[in-house]
């Protein structure tokens, strides 16, 4: 008589051989500091989140190289409040066990906060319908120590917020965003979804956010630099729209510093997780 172990996921209960075992898909939620590290995607003569990750996951499955795949490749210094990543594996450790293991052989700046086993034709990237970031800035005169790592810090100009949520609207949409996007991008396209943006104030902290099906390389990083230049007075909302409507990159000279800018949500037709996001509100630092 065959052995069979019960595992249970977000998709319901799945039996596995054990003496027949083949490969299961584990799909990770994690979080990141992005400060050390040359972005998620494993480069060259570069620490990435992705060659840690991979590297603790090899050690846990036995040496045997794992291979895994993210929703979104954040850029170096870019922040991951949750960031999604598969893989797949033969070993019959728990699902929901992967967190915690992993976390042992993690360093601080990256921490797994839950594991659950997921269909295999699930891809953490393809099967997404949104990705949401969340950028901040210190509109300050004076500087924050613990708010410096996560936050770009305009202190020469008052933002005004009302001017740049007017402006962010016209964004809403399907549009040819080609003056949002850096050189180097791997897209055949620049048309994209965004689906919603906002922009709120909490004292000294403006944070933007904006969602959309997905991003062209660079994108919001961009996007955020244009509208702090209109909340500052610098950039009218007629040369904004003007800019990106151009469709020209040269248009768009400087972005956003990376340390302000964190993934904070990925969205999949089903409810993977048993938390799809978490607070990533940094208002407290300055109660």
């Amino acid at each position: 008589m065959l052995l069979s172990k019960i595992n249970k996921s977000a998709f319901g209960t799945e039996i596995i051989d054990i003496h027949q075992s083949s490969l299961r898909r584990i799909a990770l939620c994690l979080q990141y500091d992005g400060s050390s590290y040359c972005g998620w995607q494993r480069q060259i003569n570069a620490l990435s989140v992705q060659e840690v990750l991979e590297a603790a996951l090899t050690k846990l499955n036995n040496c045997h190289p794992v291979i895994t795949f993210a929703a979104g490749r954040t850029d170096a210094g870019v922040h991951a409040a949750a960031q999604v990543v598969h893989f797949d594996t033969d070993n019959l450790i728990p699902a929901h066990r992967w967190a915690s293991a992993l976390n042992g052989y993690l360093p601080s700046s990256i921490r797994v906060y839950e594991a659950t086993q997921v269909p295999s034709n699930w891809h953490a990237c393809y099967s997404a319908i949104y990705r949401r970031y969340r950028y901040t800035v210190l509109n300050s005169r004076q500087p924050n120590l613990f708010l410096a790592p996560y936050s770009w810090h305009r202190y020469k100009d008052t933002l005004d917020e009302c001017i740049m949520r007017r402006s962010m609207g016209k964004l809403v949409g399907e549009h040819d965003f080609s003056a949002f996007q850096r050189a180097g991008s791997s897209r055949s396209h620049s048309i994209t979804t965004i689906q919603d943006m906002k922009v709120q104030r909490h004292g000294e902290l403006i944070v933007l956010e904006i969602q959309a099906s997905g991003f062209l390389y660079g994108m919001v990083r961009l996007i955020v630099s244009q509208l702090v230049e209109v909340g500052a007075g610098r950039l009218s909302e007629f040369e904004f729209e003007r800019r990106w409507r151009s469709k020209h990159r040269s248009e768009i000279n400087e972005a956003a510093p990376a340390q302000g800018l964190c993934l904070v949500q990925v969205g999949y037709p089903q409810k993977v997780f048993s938390t799809t996001s978490i607070n990533y509100d940094f208002t407290s630092f300055l109660i």
